[in-house]
């Protein structure tokens, strides 16, 4: 885990309440980061999001048990489907920052 993380679940000093407890694979370097500005300070390259075709990837990471979630997993659910940890709903409107998504309309 890269940036300013504060504890073992995967809190940074951006994100640190009881539900912020996962962490993003980048696709612009396959490291794993607490957040979008983790990465912008600590990378030394701007993030490039997770392409629609590859959201099979594992790219997120729940820092309660470790499970690695494939994308699509991670974005059809509101906690971690191996150990039941609640994630932060409040992280949807970042999603755009790591993942593409279809247009409005486009379904």
């Amino acid at each position: 885990m890269l940036g300013p993380v504060v504890d073992e679940q995967t809190r940074c000093i951006h994100y640190h309440t009881p539900l912020d407890v996962i962490a993003i694979k980048f696709a612009c370097c396959g490291e794993y980061y607490a957040c979008h500005l983790c990465h912008a300070e600590a990378a030394g390259h701007a993030a490039r999001a997770w392409p629609l075709g590859e959201q099979d990837a594992r790219a997120v990471l729940c820092g309660v048990c470790g499970a690695e979630l494939s994308i699509t997993e991670y974005l059809g659910v509101d906690s971690c489907p191996h150990c039941g940890a609640a994630f932060n709903p409040g992280c949807r409107l970042h999603s755009h920052l790591y993942f593409e998504s279809a247009p409005p309309g486009s379904a």
